[in-house]
């Protein structure tokens, strides 16, 4: 095995050993992992001292993109024209006045640019390419759910994340 520092030969006492017993190559292989172990230090402290809106951030990032995923290659939802640049994730019901349908798939679909922010969504075109999309007993039952108010707690937001996390790896 060759020395990841000083790419001289050496024999290797663990399977996982990178660096061989040169005075410069050690000091190089303790910098690296005090760098590591300081980036997961970091990584963690990061993570707890993370608001419940900087989760409701990150979660919203990571359900959109699922969703983008999900919706790759259909056209746009309002004007059922292909998305020509940016796919956006549009929501029937916006996010931030409808908390409980904000992370439903019913709820958000992909558009273009010009519908979801110069034409605030083209709602009423909107409604009309989600009815045929999830048929009317799935978008009365979304219009049902979307005036109950809903508090997300930092724990479901995680499992939120994990969730469409672990979809978007599986596709």
């Amino acid at each position: 095995m060759r020395c990841k520092n000083c790419k001289e030969k050496f024999e290797p006492l663990r399977f996982n050993q990178k660096y061989c017993f040169n005075e410069d190559c050690i000091r190089v292989w303790v910098e690296v992992e005090k760098q590591k172990q300081w980036k997961a230090k970091k990584t963690r402290l990061k993570k707890e001292l993370m608001s419940l809106q900087d989760w409701l951030k990150l979660a919203q990032m990571t359900f959109n993109k699922w969703s983008r995923h999900r919706d790759k290659g259909m056209n746009c939802i309002s004007c059922d024209k292909p998305i020509k640049g940016v796919t956006h994730a549009s929501h029937y019901f916006s996010s931030g006045g409808h908390s409980n349908v904000r992370f439903h798939e019913d709820n958000v679909h992909s558009g273009c640019y010009k519908c979801n922010v110069e034409l605030s969504g083209n709602l009423l075109n909107y409604q009309i390419g989600i009815e045929k999309r999830i048929g009317g007993e799935r978008l009365l039952k979304l219009h049902e759910s979307a005036h109950i108010t809903k508090k997300w707690t930092i724990e479901e937001l995680k499992l939120l994340i994990t969730e469409y996390k672990n979809r978007l790896k599986n596709n």
